[in-house]
């Protein structure tokens, strides 16, 4: 697929600071800056290269180039008319990172408060989307700290970069949260089944088994385990119903209503039967493992919190690292330069 389905042409006027730094150097910088603390890149870069420069600097640096990136960003939503790859398996799934709000303010006598005394600090969940042909290794990726409806239209761009057409089938996989399944429909439609991830469902039925057979819940557990992967739904239910607990029990403390329900809103969503005989996946660690090397072993480091803008660029940054396209970036900087 060419690289240019990824991003749009890049020009020097779409964002980038004047450069007090050579693009080879500022390469490294933001090399060091998308992996590592920028304390840390500060560093490296003195061990690697014998080059000084300021941690401010490296920060600046990165954050435009990543800045850049997000604005260059061009998603395709369209399904081609063309038949495309027979299956494409998609997933879907957000997690939280930190960030901080600082806030601009004086004291009674118009004296300007140090931010750090200002700030708050609070959580906003990431969404994470991959997409591939059935058998690949290599995902597309696309985040956001967006709506709902801009992660699935990356998740519809990453199929469409997997090849998906208007014959393909479209795997989806992830939990039971709603706007995941609304999202997929959204932008699949009929084209695409949605599938709860098998080890989801199983920690409800872990949390269930403990009530309803407390002599030997593991056993009861993998009865109906078993159940599930041969799509026989309604016995499970039957295991549940005669278990669960009075309404007058708070949801918290009621695992056995709460498993009941898990299953019995979603029909439809738990074809297992028909995954496995299509040697597809039922559960979504593809996605769970992506989270960990896309987007928390950078913005999720130790003592890091970002402002929401710069996260948000950041998570653009590391997609077209994990897509492979970083050389397509910079090369494309190298040729305007020229």
């Amino acid at each position: 697929m060419d690289e240019g389905h990824l991003l749009r042409p890049f020009s020097h006027s779409a964002g980038l600071r004047p450069r007090a730094y050579s693009l080879p150097l500022q390469r490294r910088m933001t090399d060091f800056g998308a992996d590592e603390s920028f304390s840390k890149a500060s560093e490296k870069l003195k061990e690697h290269y014998g080059i000084t420069i300021p941690v401010s600097s490296i920060q600046r640096i990165t954050e435009s180039h990543a800045e850049h990136i997000k604005d260059n960003e061009q998603l395709h939503t369209d399904i081609p008319d063309e038949g495309g790859v027979a299956c494409v398996i998609a997933e879907m799934d957000g997690t939280m990172i930190p960030i901080v709000d600082t806030f601009d303010t004086t004291d009674t006598e118009g004296t300007a408060i140090d931010k750090r005394k200002t700030r708050e600090v609070r959580w906003r969940e990431a969404r994470l989307s991959l997409a591939h042909p059935k058998g690949s290794v290599s995902p597309y990726f696309g985040a956001t700290l967006g709506d709902q409806d801009e992660a699935g239209d990356q998740l519809a761009h990453c199929a469409i970069l997997s090849g998906a057409g208007e014959q393909t089938t479209l795997h989806c996989v992830g939990d039971g949260a709603v706007w995941i399944c609304e999202q997929v429909d959204r932008v699949f439609g009929p084209q695409a089944g949605f599938l709860i991830d098998f080890y989801h469902l199983c920690e409800y039925l872990a949390a269930a088994s403990k009530i309803c057979a407390p002599d030997h819940p593991s056993v009861w557990m993998e009865e109906q385990k078993k159940r599930m992967k041969k799509n026989d739904i309604l016995a499970v239910l039957t295991a549940l119903k005669p278990h669960r607990e009075p309404d007058s029990v708070p949801d918290t403390d009621a695992p056995v209503r709460r498993c009941y329900r898990y299953i019995k809103n979603r029909p439809g969503q738990f074809d297992y039967k028909g995954a496995l005989e299509a040697d597809l996946p039922i559960g979504s660690g593809e996605i769970e493992s992506a989270h960990r090397s896309v987007i928390q072993e950078r913005l999720k480091i130790p003592g890091a919190w970002w402002k929401e803008h710069n996260a948000h660029t950041i998570l653009g940054l590391r997609t077209l690292r994990a897509n492979n396209t970083w050389d397509y970036y910079w090369d494309s900087l190298y040729k305007k330069a020229a």
